[in-house]
């Protein structure tokens, strides 16, 4: 049963969040999601996609979508290609979050502007789960800031651009999260040059 938002408790304070790391990594869960909108609090997850990584290589992958109660605006369909009628044949909220949290274990968090997606999932699954997301994440836009202090911008498209991964189909979980972990890797070799 979903609990009424109590921003007083942990969703304003966030104050079991794992730790925001800067190191590299070899065994994490890359993730990316879209979302309804901007909002933790008001907005909802549509999909959540995730790789799991041992030792640099991609091991299992999750990918789903989620119902939601309400329409998709047309600004987040042109974004993601995802529509409202696929979403009817998405999972209930609290099965995607189990399934994730199931999939992720206490394994290091990693993604692009991770914050973000850490940020909604620990608030969903406070709000579906009465659950706290406590595992560490390590987020590769601020990698990425430390590697290339002087790009232009840090934005996932940038530094693929910057690396020549493969951008098309972009703004999807589990296509974000592939080019992610390609952008880290290659991120990783420039670092130890």
């Amino acid at each position: 049963m979903r609990n009424n938002y109590m921003y007083g408790r942990g969703m304003a304070s966030r104050e079991y969040k794992g730790k925001s790391l800067l190191k590299w990594v070899d065994n994490y869960v890359l993730v990316d999601i879209e979302t309804t909108g901007l909002s933790p609090r008001k907005d909802e997850i549509i999909e959540i996609g995730a790789i799991k990584v041992r030792d640099n290589k991609i091991i299992d992958t999750f990918d789903t979508l989620l119902k939601i109660d309400d329409y998709l605006s047309p600004f987040i369909t042109r974004l993601t290609g995802i529509t409202n009628e696929m979403l009817k044949k998405g999972i209930k909220q609290e099965e995607a979050l189990e399934g994730f949290l199931e999939f992720t274990g206490e394994e290091i968090i990693m993604g692009h502007n991770v914050n973000f997606d850490i940020n909604f999932i620990y608030d969903k699954c406070e709000s579906y789960l009465d659950y706290y997301l406590k595992n560490d994440f390590v987020d590769t836009m601020r990698i990425a800031k430390h590697v290339l202090p002087n790009a232009r911008n840090y934005k996932l498209e940038t530094l693929a651009n910057y690396f020549d991964v493969d951008y098309r189909n972009a703004h999807r979980g589990l296509k974000d999260v592939e080019i992610t972990y390609e952008v880290y890797n290659k991120m990783k070799e420039l670092a130890k040059k």
